[in-house]
């Protein structure tokens, strides 16, 4: 119990945690690896975890979430919802009196604990939406309970540039000021020890070895993808990006007391992981076609860097080949997103991609080993919509999509003794996009069938729809009467 001089989170009320956000009764989408059915069971845990929220039923609602967090993770509704759970009952147990356990003993985690989950669940929802105030609430009462004011403020502060009229955190900001006074400091000298020595400017994202030396995340990640020891005392250091924590401490103290070289850090971190509209980092591997799905083992140190990157930005890369009639890369490429990211203790990452459109080179260059390009998307000429071409290609679509439908039941049943082709197959059926979009459907089509790299560069070269669907037909013929021959 704190003594009566001092400042204590159990007289604090929760702000801004009176309700949690319905779940939205829609897929993802096209593109989305979700089903209808798997999307519906969704929506009826959250509705269930809602119901339980509001009636107080706390713990049940946090399960409710947690199950609903494995089947879609990383979702800012299902994550915010949780943290509003755990703090609900963190502040529960707080304001408790501790006569009440002669009558009704409690059993569980204790009040740091849950608030400390929720500041976790806090910090995930910010990473993913920190464009949107809701963060910044959720952590502020977390840090607040778990009383780490002086954090909280920054917190709040941070929220009300992103919302300057947001209630919950005008009134955070008040309860603080007035029953959690501001301790008074000195900002430290600016010197080299609030540098990292590997790229010797200040650090940014701090984490710390267990050998005791301080470095960028980055910087860190991007020496041991040659090498599992601390970069200063080459001590074996046996920690990997998913279980390497940022020093909390650290950040916020360099964050306070130099914010302008912070902020020039973070942009430049930014620029590292957004790289832009129109920039792209490139996969050197082979052509990829839009409405492909498949996986992907990374090993190389070069490209380990990158997928890190491309994980904490938009999850998007280029894949391209080296063309064989330049020995330079290829004019075309198609960008995929990264569905599954899956670490390895290794430090390699096993990945699931999707296949999404295709883009021609402008220029490319080098960028801390792998390679970066500008590039234009590109789309096909389509005819004008109600004019008789565009009949025509609609009429030819629907024609193509009735002999695909057939090509591939008998290409199944053909393929019964084969688990790994008949496994292909129903994942290309599972792709199949509506004929509604001619174009997409036109490389789909081109993918049912295996095809030489530089037939499959031909592709995404070609502007018109109708002939890569004629293309597309005549190489499932052309396999079908080879299969018949067999």
């Amino acid at each position: 119990m704190s003594s009566e001089g001092e400042p204590s989170s159990s007289r604090f009320t929760l702000e801004g945690i009176d309700d949690v956000e319905d779940f939205p009764w829609e897929n993802e989408g096209e593109g989305s690896s979700m089903s209808w059915e798997r999307y519906s069971h969704l929506y009826d845990i959250m509705q269930m975890g809602n119901q339980a929220f509001r009636e107080n039923r706390l713990d049940q609602a946090i399960e409710l979430y947690s199950r609903a967090n494995n089947i879609k993770p990383s979702d800012t509704i299902i994550l915010s919802n949780r943290c509003a759970a755990y703090l609900r009952i963190s502040h529960f147990l707080k304001n408790r009196p501790p006569s009440a356990s002669e009558y009704r003993p409690l059993s569980g985690l204790d009040p740091t604990t849950h608030a400390g989950l929720a500041l976790k669940d806090a910090d995930k929802v910010m990473n993913l939406q920190s464009n949107s105030v809701t963060p910044y609430i959720l952590k502020a009462n977390a840090l607040i309970l778990l009383e780490k004011y002086e954090v909280a403020r920054d917190v709040i502060w941070s929220g009300l540039h992103v919302d300057p009229r947001s209630c919950p955190l005008l009134n955070l900001e008040r309860s603080t000021a007035s029953t959690f006074p501001r301790r008074s400091h000195v900002n430290p000298q600016r010197t080299d020890d609030y540098d990292c020595t590997v790229c010797l400017k200040l650090l940014y994202e701090p984490v710390t070895t267990p050998c005791g030396h301080s470095f960028c995340r980055s910087c860190l990640f991007q020496t041991m993808d040659r090498g599992n020891r601390c970069p200063l005392c080459r001590t074996v250091l046996f920690v990997s990006p998913r279980t390497c924590s940022i020093s909390v401490t650290l950040k916020n103290i360099i964050q306070r007391n130099f914010p302008e070289e912070y902020a020039e850090r973070r942009l430049e971190n930014d620029s590292l992981t957004n790289p832009g509209v129109d920039l792209l980092p490139l996969f050197v591997m082979d052509v990829i076609l839009p409405c492909q799905k498949f996986q992907l083992n990374i090993f190389e140190p070069r490209y380990r860097l990158m997928v890190r990157r491309i994980m904490e930005g938009n999850r998007r890369m280029g894949m391209v080949i080296i063309d064989s009639s330049t020995g330079s890369i290829a004019d075309y490429a198609c960008e995929v997103e990264i569905t599954d990211c899956e670490p390895l203790p290794d430090g390699r990452f096993f990945l699931e991609v999707e296949s999404r459109r295709r883009c021609r080179i402008i220029r490319n260059w080098e960028q801390d080993g792998y390679r970066i390009a500008e590039v234009e998307w590109v789309q096909d000429v389509h005819p004008t919509e109600g004019t008789p071409e565009r009949n025509d290609l609609m009429e030819m679509t629907d024609k193509a999509a009735t002999f695909a439908r057939e090509w591939m039941k008998a290409a199944q049943e053909a393929a019964q003794g084969d688990r790994i082709r008949l496994a292909e197959l129903f994942k290309a059926e599972g792709l199949m996009p509506s004929t509604w979009d001619p174009e997409r459907f036109s490389f789909w089509l081109a993918t049912l069938t295996n095809r030489r790299p530089s037939e499959r560069l031909d592709l995404l070269r070609l502007r018109n729809t109708k002939e890569r669907i004629k293309r597309g037909l005549v190489y499932m013929k052309a396999e079908e009467q080879g299969c018949r021959l067999q």
